[in-house]
């Protein structure tokens, strides 16, 4: 089931010019690719949260440039582009308990969507998912969407 599990960075970061742009360079000189993110912001500071295609490499470089960083186990769903698919997998999940601490999505060129969730029961949520039919992704995936 861990297999289905994959890495989101989330760094707590000072909100100011500059940056994310310090932290998008430092990824391009590790070579390190970064998949879907979302940016929360709370006042002076916030946080980043992102799924990259590197993640151990990811958390490194951003500890070793001074950040708080941490890695946090999630899902990504894929998902037909058209109306209706948030809804059903919100319904598939909360008929078996499993909360939605928060997500965001992204769309590809090739009329697929992908979630990426963040849940309060991870096992649950994969075999719940999974026995529906709905597609998960793995870091494999990940590295090359």
């Amino acid at each position: 089931m861990e297999e289905k599990f994959i890495k989101q960075i989330s760094l707590f970061a000072e909100n100011k010019p500059g940056r994310l742009a310090n932290i998008a360079s430092s990824f391009k000189e590790a070579s390190v690719n970064i998949r879907a993110f979302t940016i929360a912001e709370a006042g002076d500071f916030g946080i980043i949260r992102m799924v990259v295609d590197k993640p151990e490499q990811a958390h490194r470089v951003l500890h070793d440039a001074g950040f708080t960083v941490s890695e946090t186990d999630v899902l990504g769903i894929q998902m037909e582009d058209v109306p209706g698919q948030l809804a059903t997998i919100s319904e598939v999940l909360g008929k078996k308990g499993v909360n939605i601490d928060y997500a965001y999505a992204f769309v590809t060129k090739t009329e697929k969507a992908f979630l990426i969730i963040r849940v309060n029961d991870l096992n649950t949520a994969v075999e719940t998912l999974c026995d529906e039919g709905i597609p998960l992704l793995d870091m494999n995936d990940v590295q090359n969407i």
